[in-house]
C-alpha cells in the first residue's frame, strides 16, 4: 500500500469512535487504525468506572462541558440502537455538612449553565426514600447519569469501522510522524519487531497515554504547547454482594478542588457489583497494581455516607491510569483537540488530556474531529 487517506493512532474508545465516524462519512477514502496492543481498549478505555456522565461539573464553555452534554445523548441513542448493554440508574451527589450542602447549590448552578436541567435537590428524607441505606443531609440527584458496558461499546464501534472498510493494524507501534509529500510519513514497528513506514494525507493522534510522545515525534514542543501528560493512577476496591445489594444508584461525594478528580465514589455495575473508586495518585510510570493497604483510605472516604461498610469488606478490584494535562497542585485543564495547521502541520489532529468524561464524549469528540478534518 503506497498511501492512505488517514491514519488514526490508538484503538481506545476515542480512536474507535473516530474511525467509525470518519469511515461512515467518507466511504471512498482509506483509513487505517494503528494500535500498539493486540486488541482494542487495553489501557484507559477498559480501566475506568464506565459512567455516562451528565455534564454537571465542568466550567461552562469548555470542551469537557459541551462535549459531555452533547455526547451523553449521542451515546444513549447509539447504545439503544445497537443494543449495547447500559442502564440509566441516576446518581446522587451526597453532602453531610453545611459546607458540602452549600457546594451542591454551586453545582446546581454550574449544571444549569452547562445545559443540564433535570437535576433535583433532595433533603434527608427524600434521600432516604431513594436510597434507605445511604446517610446524607442533602443530595443532588442526576437522573441522566448512567453506566455502559465499555467493552461491548468498543466492540461495536470496531465492528462499524471494519464494516466501513477501516484497515486494522494491531500490534503496530507508531514511532515517528514526519511531514512528507504534502502529507505525512508514519513510522512504526511491526509485530515481528521490524520497522516500516506508511504515507498518508492526515493523521489523527488518539494515542491516549502516549499522545504527547507522538505529538513530540511530529516536532511539537509539548511543554511549550501545554501537551505534556501527567500519569494519574486511580485504584478501585469492591464490596461483597450482600453489601452491593443495599445500593441501587451511583453515589458520589462533592468533587475535589480544581476537579483533580470526582472523589472516591460508588458505582453500581451492570452486573450488580458495587465498586469504590478511583482515588487520585500521580505516578511516574504505568503500573496497574492495587495497593491493599489503601483500603483504609477508601473506607475513610465512604464511611460517612455508606454507614453499612466495614473495613474488612473492601477487596482490591483494579486500577487505571489517566493522562492528565494538569500536574499535582495545578488548576483544571480542558481537553485539547487541535488541528495543527498553526504549527505548520496541516492535517495533523492531536487529542490531548482525554480523561473523564472522555468515554461519555467519545461520539461527540469524533464529530469534532470530523469537522476539523
Amino acid at each position: 500500500m503506497d498511501k492512505v487517506d488517514t491514519i488514526i493512532i490508538g484503538a481506545g474508545i476515542i480512536g474507535l469512535a473516530v474511525a467509525a465516524r470518519l469511515s461512515a462519512r467518507y466511504p471512498g477514502r482509506t483509513f487505517v487504525i494503528m494500535e500498539q496492543h493486540e486488541q482494542f481498549g487495553c489501557e484507559t478505555s477498559s480501566r475506568n468506572s464506565e459512567v455516562i456522565h451528565a455534564g454537571i461539573y465542568y466550567p461552562s464553555g469548555t470542551l469537557k462541558a459541551r462535549l459531555c452534554v452533547e455526547g451523553r445523548e449521542l451515546l444513549y441513542t447509539y447504545c439503544e440502537d445497537r443494543k449495547i448493554p447500559h442502564s440509566r440508574p441516576g446518581k446522587l451527589i451526597v453532602a453531610s455538612t453545611p459546607e458540602e450542602c452549600a457546594s451542591l447549590d454551586s453545582l446546581l448552578e454550574q449544571a444549569a449553565a452547562n445545559g443540564v436541567e433535570n437535576l433535583e435537590m433532595l433533603d434527608r428524607k427524600m434521600v432516604a426514600r431513594l436510597e434507605p441505606h445511604i446517610r446524607a443531609d442533602c443530595a443532588l440527584f442526576s437522573p441522566s447519569t448512567g453506566i455502559v458496558d465499555s467493552h461491548a461499546l468498543m466492540a461495536r464501534l470496531e465492528e462499524d469501522a471494519l464494516q466501513n472498510g477501516v484497515l486494522p493494524a494491531y500490534c503496530h507501534c507508531v514511532t515517528a510522524i514526519e511531514r512528507h509529500d504534502g502529507g505525512y510519513r508514519v513510522g512504526f514497528q511491526n509485530p515481528d519487531g521490524s520497522s516500516d513506514v506508511l504515507d498518508c494525507l492526515s493523521v489523527v493522534n488518539c494515542a491516549g497515554l502516549q499522545a504527547d510522545r507522538l505529538a513530540a515525534a511530529a516536532g511539537i514542543d509539548i511543554d511549550g504547547a501545554g501537551y505534556r501528560h501527567h500519569f494519574c493512577k486511580g485504584e478501585y476496591f469492591s464490596l461483597p454482594p450482600a453489601k452491593a445489594a443495599l445500593v441501587g444508584r451511583l453515589i458520589y461525594p462533592p468533587p475535589l478542588h480544581e476537579l483533580t478528580g470526582l472523589g472516591i465514589h460508588v458505582t453500581k455495575t451492570l452486573d450488580g457489583r458495587l465498586i469504590l473508586g478511583p482515588n487520585t495518585i500521580y505516578v511516574d510510570e504505568i503500573d496497574y497494581r492495587v495497593d491493599p493497604a489503601r483500603a483504609c483510605e477508601f473506607y475513610d472516604a465512604v464511611k460517612s455516607f455508606l454507614p453499612f461498610v466495614e473495613l474488612s469488606d473492601l477487596e482490591p478490584e483494579m486500577a487505571g491510569i489517566r493522562g492528565k494535562l494538569s500536574g499535582p497542585g495545578q488548576p483544571f485543564r480542558d481537553f485539547v483537540i487541535a488541528e495543527e495547521s498553526s504549527r505548520g502541520l496541516p492535517g495533523l489532529i492531536n487529542l490531548m488530556g482525554i480523561e473523564s468524561p472522555g468515554l461519555t464524549c467519545c461520539l461527540s469528540i469524533a464529530r469534532m474531529v470530523d469537522s476539523l478534518l
